[in-house]
């Protein structure tokens, strides 16, 4: 009975302390069909170069000639070098600007040769011969193009494109074009290139920035009948696969010795303008493109020299103290959202100079890279950035409509 009394107690207590413990929540299953949000999942970017299934096909048996720098990659190894090695005929390397292994000087006169790596009959693109004469084509039955641009009118990579495509139009020989992404390609911005302003830095009526990539620029040039008496040169461009123009693209290499990262890439379509004033803008230092400064300048926090190095021989104001500012600081996201020109730099600059009227050089270089004289003459008047924006307007919107029938790339 005693044992019994005590077992009685025992249960009692037992779901008394049980029923006053919180349930544990049930956790409902998931259906089976319910699909589980994953994180976005992309394709890799690749170039037209890195599709080699693409175009060796059409390449094989041809003899062909390369227009190509030190930017003509596949992962790190030479396009030449590629197709060389994949049994390609390659007979002749044309150099634009900066020579094939970009290391000239801007406006350097490059000499031709021989490539020291595959003794391939080299011939350059930049002086006195910046179109192919008909006896560099002889013999070649395809152009093949690969550069890397940056997306800016008075890049003069496209200016040779755009010569290329002219030659090879009156010999009757095709160009194939490897796309690359436009680091620039996000935006478009900048003064419409007017009739009498055209040249080696700007051939045609493009704005300064103009949101395309060498594919898409070379269609819009046989589109238009912008070469020679409205010739069209047969071209096939091979296009970048997973890229947009909204994608911030790194470039691996530099593209030039004056470029030397991506601060420089996005700044340039904004401090190129100070080439044509008596401002230095990075040349003969580690931050070209990156830095502004004058040594009449009585303004700005930063101070430096430039000095005579490779890719800047001469550089302006050669071993002269230069006063201006520094934006290597400048956060990449900060320069990658502002998606236009940057007009303020260079008209602070000009508001603060002591001398103005030698601002401009006198050669009107400056006016040759806006592709008017327009923009100048607005920044001596003491117009506002946006007065000077919206003269721009009815020109871009043209522009736009007119680029849109060329886009290989959203």
């Amino acid at each position: 009975m005693k044992y019994s009394l005590i077992f009685i107690l025992a249960t009692f207590l037992f779901f008394s302390c049980k029923s006053q413990t919180p349930e544990t929540p049930k956790v409902e299953k998931i259906p089976t069909e319910v699909q589980i949000p994953q994180p976005e999942t992309r394709n890799p970017l690749l170039t037209g170069a890195q599709q080699t299934e693409k175009y060796f096909p059409i390449l094989k048996g041809k003899n062909l000639a390369l227009v190509v720098n030190q930017t003509s990659t596949i992962k790190e190894m030479h396009l030449v070098d590629t197709l060389v090695q994949s049994g390609m005929k390659v007979s002749k390397i044309f150099a634009p600007e900066h020579g094939f292994r970009g290391t000239a000087d801007a406006g350097e006169r490059v000499k031709n040769g021989k490539d020291g790596k595959t003794g391939i009959p080299l011939v350059s693109l930049y002086g006195k011969r910046k179109k192919p004469f008909p006896e560099d084509l002889k013999g070649i039955d395809m152009v093949v193009f690969d550069i890397q641009d940056v997306g800016a009118r008075f890049y003069t990579y496209i200016s040779t494109m755009s010569y290329v495509m002219e030659a090879c139009a009156e010999q009757n020989i095709p160009v194939l074009i490897l796309d690359r992404p436009n680091p620039n390609g996000h935006f478009i911005d900048g003064p419409i290139l007017e009739k009498g302003y055209s040249s080696f830095v700007g051939l045609h009526p493009v704005p300064v920035v103009h949101g395309m990539t060498v594919g898409e620029y070379a269609r819009m040039v046989n589109g238009e009948k912008w070469l020679k008496n409205g010739i069209q040169c047969k071209i096939t461009v091979i296009p970048c696969a997973a890229y947009d123009h909204e994608e911030f693209y790194q470039l691996p290499i530099k593209p030039s010795p004056n470029l030397p990262n991506m601060h420089s890439i996005y700044l340039y379509p904004s401090l190129c303008f100070f080439e044509g004033t008596t401002a230095n803008a990075g040349r003969g230092t580690d931050k070209q493109f990156q830095v502004f400064g004058d040594p009449k300048s009585t303004t700005g926090n930063y101070d430096y020299t430039p000095i005579s190095m490779p890719g800047a021989k001469y550089p302006k104001h050669e071993n002269k103290s230069c006063n201006g500012y520094d934006l290597s600081n400048l956060e990449l996201i900060y320069l990658q959202k502002q998606s236009k020109i940057n007009l303020t730099y260079l008209m602070d600059f000009y508001q603060d100079f002591p001398d103005k009227e030698n601002f401009f050089l006198a050669n009107k270089f400056f006016d040759t890279l806006a592709g008017t004289d327009k923009l100048r003459k607005a920044i001596i008047a003491g117009k506002t950035e946006a007065e000077i924006r919206a003269s721009w307007n009815a020109g871009l919107e043209d522009y736009r409509e007119m680029r849109e029938a060329y886009l290989l790339y959203r």
